[in-house]
């Protein structure tokens, strides 16, 4: 197992569009056969699959794979466990975003009536 103190030490993610399962295993310090595994554990986890069945994980996805990385490592939680706190976060996330947007639809209608004048 991975030491807690470990995840401050990782490298800062590069600006491309697709990284290969060695890269993101780089980034994050996880072994490949984890990470496959996290895919089948996660369904937030979904990197993209091209030729001959290779992974290209996408900025998200390293993302995403730091969090579950922290939760399981440093948090201590189990993959249930793990699950559940980033299905609650993604909860959280869609409702901010239903706000953010009658927030700006809000001001777009209030921006009409004012063009009207």
């Amino acid at each position: 197992m991975l030491e807690p103190s470990q995840n401050n030490e990782l490298p800062p993610i590069p600006g491309k569009r697709y990284f290969t399962i060695g890269e993101v295993s780089d980034l994050c310090d996880v072994k490949p056969h984890v990470l496959r595994y996290w895919e089948q554990e996660f369904p937030q986890l979904k990197p993209v699959k091209r030729r001959g069945n290779r992974r290209y994980y996408q900025r998200q996805d390293v993302v995403m794979i730091r969090q579950i990385r922290s939760l399981l490592y440093e948090q201590g939680y189990t993959i249930g466990g793990a699950r559940i706190q980033l299905t609650d976060t993604d909860k959280e996330g869609e409702i901010t975003n239903k706000q953010t947007l009658q927030e700006i639809r809000q001001e777009l209608e209030e921006i009409a009536e004012i063009l009207k004048v």
